[in-house]
């Protein structure tokens, strides 16, 4: 029988027999003085684990889908050079699937009373706070025929962000906000507008916006020009209910809303309103308030970092009573909930009376786009029952936002891919429209 590694170099050093004890083990049947004294030496010159100083520096928070670097100094203060394997182990989701042992595994080799520094480089793949678990670390005599192994706690959390993969269409919204506020030559008129300059008439323009008195102290007609009001206040309001646990795509339908509610917010503090977040199923599980323009979008990211869907049904009547707290004054409320008919006419549609007799209400939904796919569909008879029941959903959700806009309020239903640009596109009418 061949005999290789540690099991060849055992066997030259006590000419002991090795024999195979069960398939895929190997065992050492006797074992004579040399061999007990070279693996006794073995043991002793192993660096010691639990002496170990450990600590951690490097990134407290990433963006879902980009990397987060943490490092670890390891401190030698033994007398002896430590020659180990050590596991830095976090949670799963800390990496995507198959990349654990690559990054979370290093070698290292330290003199006595030096350190060294390993990164571990993590690339999360859920929302929220990720906590380190444990140190394990194995340290190897110069013969590497013993080891001693131990733990170490060294504590840290990365924070784990929304994407906010909406950003990209924040330029071009920012651009029709420019136009709304009279920064270009489109200027608008509207209930809830303010007065910003006085011009000269041109043909087109809206006789009610002439100012008789500035006309009578020159020579020209002059027309009012005005620009949309500042310092509203939004409300986002995210139901966390089950409902919002559903995945649409690749994402829960919790996501989606974050992404579009994160674009709006960003919106808005450029608009110089006041955002507020608002995040509830059968209690409160966030609450940014009063935070400054600049201060705003890492509050909301922040928070939203750790919301998760919760399984249970939303307590309509509780949600409102929290937005109504929330929002004393005027508001724009924006609910991002569903449009399924049950939870809207059982729950949201008993209580509207209360938000819009007070507030301008928004309510926007992640629609499935495999529902249009699907609505589609023909080819078989597989394929025209699929598009039949599509029909059906589409038929339903179209009455619930009928019956919602009946009430006053504006309804944003659109895919996760369009719903954030979406809802930017409906604030920026009503701004427009002077009813914030």
């Amino acid at each position: 029988m061949a005999l290789t590694g540690r099991a060849a170099l055992l066997a030259a050093l006590g000419s002991i027999p090795v024999g195979i004890l069960e398939p895929g083990w190997t065992g050492i049947l006797a074992v004579n003085g040399p061999l007990a004294l070279a693996c006794a030496c073995d043991f002793a010159l192993a660096a010691p684990v639990r002496r170990l100083v450990l600590s951690r520096s490097g990134d407290t928070s990433a963006r879902l889908g980009e990397t987060a670097d943490v490092t670890l100094t390891i401190t030698n203060p033994t007398g002896r050079l430590l020659r180990a394997r050590l596991r830095d182990a976090w949670p799963p989701s800390s990496w995507r699937p198959g990349t654990e042992v690559e990054s979370s595994r290093h070698r290292v080799t330290i003199p006595a009373g030096e350190r060294r520094r390993v990164t571990t480089r993590l690339r999360p793949t859920r929302r929220g706070d990720r906590q380190a678990d444990r140190v394990t670390i194995r340290s190897y005599g110069p013969l590497g025929l013993f080891s001693r192994q131990g733990t170490h706690k060294v504590p840290w959390t990365v924070r784990v962000l929304p994407p906010f993969t909406s950003r990209k269409h924040l330029p071009s919204k920012l651009a029709r906000l420019r136009e709304l506020d009279g920064r270009t030559s489109v200027l608008t008129r509207g209930e809830g507008t303010e007065f910003d300059s006085l011009r000269e008439y041109v043909p087109g323009d809206d006789t009610r916006s002439i100012d008789w008195r500035a006309t009578a102290r020159q020579s020209t007609v002059a027309v009012r020009t005005w620009r949309p009001e500042r310092d509203r206040h939004i409300l986002l309001v995210l139901d966390t209910g089950r409902t919002s646990a559903g995945r649409v795509g690749d994402i829960p339908r919790l996501d989606a809303s974050l992404d579009a509610a994160l674009l709006l917010a960003a919106l808005a503090s450029r608009a110089g309103d006041r955002v507020d977040l608002l995040a509830y199923d059968r209690r409160i599980r966030a609450l940014v308030q009063g935070r400054s323009a600049g201060d705003v979008l890492p509050s909301l990211v922040n928070a939203m970092a750790t919301l998760e869907p919760e399984l249970v049904e939303t307590d309509a009547r509780g949600l409102t009573a929290a937005a109504l707290r929330t929002a004393p004054r005027r508001s724009l409320i924006v609910l991002l909930t569903t449009l399924d008919a049950a939870p809207v006419e059982q729950g949201l549609l008993p209580v509207l009376p209360q938000l819009t007799q007070r507030h301008t209400v928004l309510v926007a939904s992640v629609a499935d786009p495999n529902i249009a796919r699907m609505a589609q569909a023909r080819g078989n008879a597989e394929a025209v029952y699929e598009a039949a029941a599509a029909a059906q959903a589409q038929s339903e959700r179209q009455r619930t936002a009928e019956q919602l806009r009946r009430h006053g309020v504006t309804v944003v239903d659109a895919t996760p891919d369009d719903l954030a640009p979406a809802l930017a596109d409906a604030y920026l009418a009503l701004k427009a429209a002077g009813r914030l």
